[in-house]
């Protein structure tokens, strides 16, 4: 098959699917659907302060997965509504912060930078449509690079790069999310330890379980659902009862500003704004690409560099469109750009890529890697044909965006006064039924109950959970990768020292320990702060 056939059988994949209902005659497929309501319960999610994008993600994959099954057929519509969430958080992010002053994520706070000042001024509709296009243009414009970027990204490390080289490249990738992410590389290097020894309990290559302690609930290993939403949903509902515990500010009431005079978006708002969008769409499309990074990071550089850029800095702060589009540009570009080292490599490089790549690993027939992109199979790829299908859904995603979007995200308002004492049970027990009807097991909610405790701790030592969620992730795929490197090499236990590639790879870890390492010292300036569900 040509490129062009694999393309179309993906789109196929999507409209030929199982229709559930008919618009105007026309059957809609139930992928279109899911990926539909995956966008406004992202969208709802994002505008809830106290919620977010990978939350949505963890609660619905256990009860998705319930629903369709594990084969095939049942990966595009998973990935679509998960995808669908994923887009719609990052847009529905932004009316709490626009409307009443609140972030929900620290890539918000930016957004309440000149977005709230404009509601001031009584142009919170205007706020809200420049948050709109900036984020739906940021999002499609990295979308665009990931279809273009990871198929050759994949082929170049197929072609290139054996087992030895594939093992040092898991390692690298782990070095440097431990090593970016969080206020401590150390920290995160032991995160990320810890997650690989948890991980590999039970498994291997012995007749027997290993590192099990006699447990039976252990022979199978770890569930891995259980393991992640424990540290990931159940930790950060723990922090977050204790935080809650632990104020004692008074309540004030929320209230939302008029709107008055021209709320439109205009022809010459758009080329107004148009630059700024632009650059961040750029800033967060490369930051997206690295592995562990997140939002954080890349609403700030928009920020900053449209301030630098714009030539009236002062103005930044003030309640301008320009401050708004800068922001939203540059996190929103993020999401797709996060997918080239899940698809290419298959390596998650942030906390919404960690659901779809438990996703894949739930249901049957696509493995992310180098392998997807293989054109010249000597019969037809059903993984390339699925790459392509997920990519549809995408482009799917970005047109509902456009469409409807912007009219269900300034409908989302209302979501910020749910309360927060009313939110986090209803959270914990979203989330403990999730666990549950994946594996229908009390065990399974024990070990998340378990792992909750362990992200909690985490968090009160100020070490970053991203690291070991990941680690855990890819500890199997590590240690499958490092037996069949030593096992090609002849069983020498310097086989990494025998690859120029490999070697330079662990010359790249040094670097990027060292240089994180000197950079977070006590005496040297902090670090950009990440969230842990960024």
């Amino acid at each position: 098959m040509t490129v062009t056939e694999y393309i179309f059988a993906g789109i196929w994949a999507v409209f030929g699917a199982t229709p559930v209902l008919e618009l105007f005659g026309i059957p809609i497929s139930i992928t279109v659907v899911m990926v539909f309501f995956g966008l406004l319960t992202g969208i709802a999610v994002g505008a809830t302060p106290g919620l977010s994008g990978p939350f949505a993600m963890a609660v619905s994959l256990p009860i998705l997965i319930s629903v369709f099954g594990v084969d095939s057929d049942a990966l595009l519509p998973v990935m679509g509504f998960l995808i669908g969430i994923m887009k719609g958080a990052t847009v529905g992010g932004a009316v709490p912060a626009i409307l009443f002053n609140t972030p929900g994520t620290p890539d918000a706070l930016l957004t309440t930078f000149d977005g709230y000042p404009m509601t001031q001024k009584g142009q919170s509709g205007k706020a809200l449509r420049v948050a709109h296009f900036s984020s739906a243009s940021g999002d499609t414009f990295s979308d665009i690079v990931l279809f273009t970027t990871a198929p050759f990204l994949a082929i170049l490390v197929e072609n290139y790069l054996g087992f030895t080289e594939k093992a040092a490249l898991i390692i690298l990738s782990l070095s440097f999310i431990s090593a970016v992410v969080g206020s401590s590389v150390l920290k995160g290097l032991l995160a990320a330890f810890f997650g690989v020894f948890l991980a590999l309990i039970a498994h291997g290559e012995d007749p027997y379980p290993r590192l099990t302690l006699g447990i039976p609930e252990l022979t199978q290993g770890i569930p891995l659902i259980s393991a992640i939403l424990g540290v990931l949903i159940l930790g950060e509902v723990f922090k977050a009862m204790e935080d809650m515990h632990n104020e004692r500010k008074a309540s004030t009431k929320i209230v939302r500003p008029k709107q008055s005079g021209d709320n439109k978006l205009h022809w010459a708002d758009i080329r107004q704004i148009f630059p700024y969008v632009g650059l961040s769409a750029c800033i967060g499309t490369f930051i997206g690409a690295l592995p562990g990074i997140g939002t954080t990071l890349a609403a700030t550089m928009g920020y900053s560099f449209g301030k630098e850029m714009s030539g009236k800095p002062e103005e930044f702060g003030t309640g301008i469109p320009e401050g708004v589009a800068a922001t939203e540009a540059a996190n929103s570009a993020v999401s797709g750009a996060n997918l080239i080292p899940v698809l290419s490599l298959g390596i998650p490089g942030n906390v919404a890529a960690v659901f779809l790549i438990l996703a894949t690993e739930s249901i049957s027939g696509f493995n992310p890697g180098p392998p997807v992109f293989n054109f010249n199979a000597t019969e037809v790829n059903p993984e390339l044909v699925m790459c392509f299908g997920i990519f549809t859904t995408m482009v799917l995603g970005n047109i509902f965006n456009w469409t409807i979007g912007g009219l269900f995200m300034r409908a989302t308002g209302v979501m910020v006064y749910i309360p927060k004492a009313y939110l986090l049970p209803c959270v914990l027990l979203l989330t403990l039924t999730s666990i549950y009807v994946q594996d229908t097991s009390m065990a399974s909610l024990y070990i998340a109950i378990a792992f909750g405790f362990i992200g909690y701790l985490m968090r009160k030592l100020n070490m970053s959970v991203l690291p070991f969620v990941i680690a855990f992730i890819l500890a199997n795929n590590l240690e499958t990768t490092l037996r069949q490197a030593f096992s090609a090499s002849g069983s020498d236990p310097f086989f990494f020292f025998k690859s120029p590639i490999s070697m330079v790879f662990f010359a790249m870890i040094g670097v990027i320990v060292y240089y994180f390492g000197v950079r977070r010292r006590p005496d040297k300036q902090p670090s950009t702060p990440q969230t842990e569900l960024d």
